[in-house]
């Protein structure tokens, strides 16, 4: 719902929120990172139009590893190799690829040693790789999450042995603990994908990073887990959750549109141990993201963002309102989009040239948003440091057509995060 706070307003709902909160109240002074700050204590500035954060470090994910490459090209014909993603400390290398027979858009997993190596088949035969690309490996490469449902026209409990080649170079394994080959046999059951229960809607799994102790940790039968994110401490993730009647809504609206289907779902965290907690029941298209000490999530609803604690027994969230804004920063914008355009049709003299002036003018109702080509909803967050959270507005369209596709007006903001000063007792 969309609708008109005044600045006041919004202030007014943030001390009240503080107030309120179960909370005891924190000497800010004392608190040597915002981590110790539960989302209600934070203070928020608004810096509208920055430069672009930093890009982010380079995806594991690379077109396929040469090494893989070659083991599927010699001794796997019936399988094709998709992709490869390395773990951040470059010791494995998880291998996706399908069969010829395959169903489209399913996909099993394999994991390889850094020399190209099968160690173990992962995903066993009832158990189909979904979503491809959103499979991430633990920051300290520990673990790799994916998610994964019942294979479409398998019996439950079949298994398909590996190829004898497969079986026999399996036998050059690799510790987790070390860069260098052992000669040492492998278990027998190196080779053999561990059996695991399999769902009707995808789930999130994670196993090891030699491929053991393949796991789902969500086992929530009729919820469609479709993005996740690891926090920077591995200890978690944030995931992106709609429904399965919600899923065949939202794709049939997009076909009807012949529009890229996009999903939006609810934000969750979910623990190693299958531990989840709803963070919010809106939905959102917005990818969360982690604070970088793994205390705190943030999500985007449109105009709006929201801080969510991560940990502790009473977490808290702190919704951040910005409407008024948005409208007042593209009200400049807008102006000085004019003022440039203008300047380029028209011979003015040195003296006339004047800088644009991008500061909101002072009124007394805030701009109509129909008649600001710039106010856009948040369309991307980025928490590249404790202090700093940068999200991006912008006009996006994406259809089944490439060519058709639209982006206009992407603009980044950012939110600097202090403490909240400390209430004092009253005397």
């Amino acid at each position: 719902m969309s609708f008109k706070v005044s600045i006041s307003g919004i202030l007014l709902i943030t001390w009240l929120s503080a107030c309120n909160s179960p909370e005891p109240i924190a000497n800010s002074a004392s608190l040597s990172s915002l981590s110790q700050l539960s989302a209600v204590r934070l203070n928020f500035r608004y810096e509208a139009d920055v430069p672009a954060p930093e890009q982010q470090a380079a995806s594991n994910i690379e077109e396929r590893n040469a090494a893989v490459q070659a083991h599927f090209d010699q001794n796997r014909p019936q399988e094709i190799l998709d992709r490869t993603l390395t773990s951040p400390d470059k010791k494995f290398i998880a291998a996706v690829y399908h069969r010829v027979n395959d169903v489209g858009s399913e996909y099993r997993l394999d994991m390889y040693d850094a020399n190209g190596g099968l160690l173990r088949r992962v995903t066993p035969d009832n158990l189909a790789v979904h979503f491809p690309d959103t499979i991430q490996w633990a920051p300290n490469s520990t673990s790799v999450a994916f998610v994964g449902m019942f294979r479409a026209g398998q019996e439950e409990g079949t298994q398909v042995p590996l190829p004898p080649d497969v079986v026999a170079n399996a036998n050059a394994n690799v510790d987790v603990n070390s860069n260098e080959q052992t000669t040492a046999a492998p278990p027998p059951t190196i080779a053999d994908a561990a059996p695991v229960i399999a769902f009707r809607t995808e789930q999130i799994y994670i196993c090891n990073a030699d491929g053991t102790e393949l796991k789902p940790i969500t086992q929530s039968e009729g919820r469609i887990y479709f993005y996740y994110v690891w926090s920077p401490d591995s200890a978690m993730l944030a995931a992106l959750v709609a429904t399965s009647p919600e899923w065949a809504s939202m794709q049939g609206q997009a076909q009807l549109k012949k529009e890229l289907f996009v999903p939006a779902g609810r934000p969750r965290i979910v623990e190693r141990n299958g531990r989840e907690r709803l963070l919010d029941d809106a939905m959102t298209q917005v990818r969360p993201v982690w604070s970088p000490d793994s205390s705190k999530v943030a999500a985007a609803f449109d105009t709006q963002v929201r801080v969510y604690d991560a940990n502790g027994t009473t977490p808290t969230q702190a919704a951040i309102p910005l409407r008024n804004q948005l409208l007042l920063s593209s009200q400049a914008y807008d102006r000085q989009l004019e003022q440039q355009a203008a300047a380029e049709n028209t011979v003015v003299n040195d003296n006339s040239q004047q800088p644009a002036n991008t500061s909101a003018p002072a009124a007394s109702s805030l701009p109509d948003p129909t008649k600001l080509v710039s106010f856009n909803p948040i369309v991307t967050l980025q928490w590249p440091s404790d202090d700093i959270l940068y999200f991006q507005t912008g006009y996006v369209k994406q259809f089944d057509n490439p060519a058709e596709n639209r982006s206009s007006y992407l603009r980044w903001h950012r939110l600097i995060f202090s403490p909240q000063p400390t209430q004092q007792p009253a005397r």
